[in-house]
């Protein structure tokens, strides 16, 4: 540590080294150090060394400043000519340090996980103007760091389907602020979380969209099939008309299970204020049966109760139809995951949760950006539904009539 701290008491004029100082020192040497020995290799030679295996020589050194965690680091950087075999020269180009690299990579990565936690761009510059010292961040500089995260997500949309094991799906959408074309709008996110048969949960496609209508969904499905997506047993979805039509037409024999939460909501509109707890508990009855034929009972009591005092209520109950008792025909352990669509919903709630603090999304893509980096960094976790175990034997039953019809 000789060394450091002289160059440290030469510059301060005989002022005791602090911490800090020695350790922002050790960090330029390290990074200049570890330069060095990477343009070595790519040369075949140290410096001042004579080899046979030489592949060039050594170029100066140019001035760099890099942003570390301890800040602006002023950095000698040598420069080096290689030399192939034709005797044709090119630069050398440090992979350690790109050309125009000019943060460190863990600057980058605090800038997106502390802006994917939710904070804003505004309030994420003031957290890390300690951190970044004197080498602030500007707006773009932001953006920039943030829009890293697209070339990722751009692959991730593209990638195959064909080899995940899909046995549910569940489809839902999200509805975000976004300016678009110079104004502030609101535009559905469509959303599909597949059950695979090891019972684990993961987020197959997001696409922000103009609605939700039926062509709209039919093409977010097709999307699916012609990236490699299997059909799956079973749909969970929520009430929109739009998507119950799109499944129909590109996945006839589906099994559809209707969101019993939504369904709920939209049965508690229309009842009055007065009687709302007592319909509730009537509708619970109906979808936290012990068997569906418990269910089924428990229907017919909710018409007779409510058709004279309340007849919406029941029209709205039965524009659900059988679809909200789907769920009986799976094993008893499963039930709870899908009567509603809440393991696409909790990921829509966590990801409000994120992007409150912003009145609306600068692009449209900011917000599949945002919503697939909370996913992929595991700073929002999906995790295996309950009764898992019990996919094997579903995946079984659903087979044995294609079985018997080869």
């Amino acid at each position: 540590m000789e060394k450091p701290i002289r160059k440290l008491v030469s510059l301060r004029e005989g002022s005791p080294a602090t911490l800090a100082m020695l350790i922002h020192v050790g960090v330029r040497e390290a990074i200049e150090e570890a330069i060095e020995e990477e343009l070595a290799v790519a040369l075949g030679a140290l410096r001042h060394q004579r080899s046979g295996e030489r592949r060039g020589y050594r170029n100066g050194t140019r001035e760099r400043t890099l942003t570390t965690t301890d800040g602006p680091t002023k950095l000698s950087v040598p420069r080096g000519l290689l030399v192939d075999e034709r005797g044709r020269r090119r630069e050398w180009s440090s992979k350690l340090l790109p050309r125009y690299q000019r943060r460190m990579s863990e600057v980058n990565e605090a800038i997106a996980a502390i802006y994917l936690s939710g904070c804003n761009t505004r309030r994420l510059r003031g957290a890390l103007r300690p951190l970044l010292k004197a080498a602030p961040l500007s707006k773009s500089a932001v953006s920039r760091v943030v829009q890293t995260l697209r070339s990722s997500l751009e692959t991730w949309q593209k990638r195959s389907l064909g080899d995940l094991d899909v046995v549910y799906l569940y489809l839902d959408a999200i509805a975000l602020r976004v300016r678009v074309a110079g104004k502030v709008t609101s535009m559905p996110v469509l959303a599909a979380v597949a059950i695979l048969s090891d019972g684990t949960k993961q987020l197959v496609s997001l696409e922000i969209c103009s609605s939700e209508s039926r062509e709209v969904w039919k093409g977010f499905l097709e999307d699916l099939v012609e990236r490699g997506l299997k059909a799956p047993l079973l749909c969970v979805v929520d009430g929109c008309p739009g998507l119950r039509g799109a499944i129909e037409l590109v996945w006839p024999k589906v099994d559809i299970q209707r969101c019993a939460v939504h369904k709920l909501r939209n049965i508690e509109r229309k009842a009055p204020k007065h009687a709302v707890e007592e319909i509730k508990a009537d509708f619970h009855r109906i979808v936290y049966a012990k068997s569906e034929a418990d269910a089924r009972t428990a229907w017919a009591d909710f018409v007779r109760t409510w058709s004279k005092p309340c007849p919406a209520v029941v029209r709205s109950l039965e524009e659900g139809g059988d679809e909200l008792l789907t769920f009986y025909r799976y094993p008893k352990s499963q039930w709870k995951t899908l009567r509603t669509t809440n393991a696409v919903e909790r990921l829509n709630e966590e990801f409000r949760r994120r992007v409150k603090t912003q009145a609306s999304l600068p692009t449209e893509d900011a917000g599949l950006i945002l919503l697939f980096s909370l996913v992929a960094s595991g700073q929002i976790k999906l995790r295996r539904i309950d009764g898992w175990r019990a996919i094997a034997k579903v995946v079984t039953q659903h087979a044995q009539p294609k079985m018997k019809a080869a």
